[in-house]
């Protein structure tokens, strides 16, 4: 199994920046892709961002050029760093993890951006 925490959410003004954290442990080398999603209240839950095991990256439309993904292997830890906030960017945050053993979901994270 793999266990995500997500850390690093809270409250910023719009045009602000967060930098969201997911620590992985467990069967970290059966993971093929690490990623982000994100549901707002009433929504579905999107796609946000992943990068897989071989370093392909990969973002959503609406977050390009705004969100980066990044990694530390050394900490199994996966990284969102979003810039230039926009209210709509308001959401939970989940960080998943697709691995040969099943797909894992972290317990989410607020992320409120106000206007």
């Amino acid at each position: 199994q793999v266990q995500l925490v997500e850390s690093g959410g809270g409250l910023v003004q719009a045009g602000g920046s967060l930098r969201l954290s997911c620590a992985a442990s467990g069967s970290t080398s059966t993971i093929n892709t690490i990623g982000w999603h994100r549901q707002a209240p009433g929504n579905q839950r999107d796609w946000v961002a992943s990068i897989t095991s071989g370093g392909n990256i990969n973002y959503a439309d609406s977050m390009k050029g705004r969100f980066t993904i990044s990694r530390d292997n050394a900490k199994n830890t996966v990284y969102l760093q979003m810039d230039s906030l926009k209210p709509e960017d308001t959401a939970v945050y989940y960080c998943k993890a697709a691995t040969m053993l099943g797909t894992y979901w972290g317990q989410g994270i607020q992320v409120t951006v106000s206007s």
